[in-house]
């Protein structure tokens, strides 16, 4: 199967909320699940953003575009059929301020953060359009890793400069329920090393960082499941606030 009609089968799982076998069309290896993500995105882009995480400090981050209709603002109400996982992972993301290019290099702290204008606290809804959300890494992969919707808080006070990812403090709530309480949670640790990664990777992808874009850096609170008609809500401290409705 071409990365076109894995595009296709993937595209149309996203639009009727139906799932599609993942080993039909597990990719053979990461520059296949690429090239499937390249495929979506040529048929339901333009790219608006990069999602980006880590397993740990030292482990290879991955990376998914986000499709400019997935970018919503705080306080959207999602509805229909392909919301199924209602997965949420309260994020920070920060602004594209100007172009980057690497020129083939991995940039330093001191050289990417200039080139970041704002950050925000977001929320992503997970959803998988596989029929089994634990199936091969390869085809999460070529899935957007579950991307779903990115739901946009205001930009924060907080200058990019100090942004630590291994002392922030979220919290996230369903209809008035705390359900979770983390400090530091992100497993990637260094958020710059995280952003050198995706600024070279998308260069060499043909798609490097564009200024307006947003880079979501991975889950400081885990992954939960929403209740159906629930009121989500996140708190990053230091940074704001972002809620949205199912």
């Amino acid at each position: 199967m071409t990365a076109s009609q894995t595009a296709d089968l993937l595209i149309l799982a996203r639009q009727n909320g139906s799932s599609v076998a993942w080993r039909d069309i597990l990719p053979g290896n990461r520059a296949e699940a690429f090239a499937v993500q390249d495929a979506i995105l040529e048929k339901i882009g333009p790219v608006a953003g990069w999602k980006v995480g880590s397993s740990g400090p030292t482990a290879e981050p991955s990376c998914a575009p986000i499709p400019a209709a997935c970018l919503l603002a705080s306080g959207a109400t999602l509805s229909g059929p392909q919301w199924r996982l209602r997965g949420i992972e309260v994020e920070v993301a920060l602004r594209v301020g100007r172009n980057i290019d690497p020129q083939g290099k991995l940039l330093t702290a001191d050289e990417l953060v200039d080139s970041f204008d704002a950050v925000l606290p977001v929320m992503e809804i997970v959803e998988t359009r596989l029929d089994d959300k634990q199936g091969d890494a390869l085809a999460q992969l070529a899935d957007l890793l579950s991307h779903g919707a990115l739901v946009l808080g205001q930009p924060s006070t907080l200058a990019p400069s100090k942004l630590d990812l291994r002392t922030l403090a979220a919290t996230l709530s369903f209809n008035g329920e705390q359900v979770a309480s983390t400090l530091g949670g992100n497993p990637a640790g260094d958020v710059w090393t995280l952003l050198a990664w995706l600024a070279l990777h998308c260069e060499q992808r043909g798609q490097p960082l564009r200024a307006g874009q947003i880079v979501t850096t991975g889950s400081c609170s885990g992954m939960l499941p929403a209740p159906a008609a629930a009121l989500v809500q996140a708190e990053l401290a230091g940074v704001g606030s972002v809620e949205m409705q199912f």
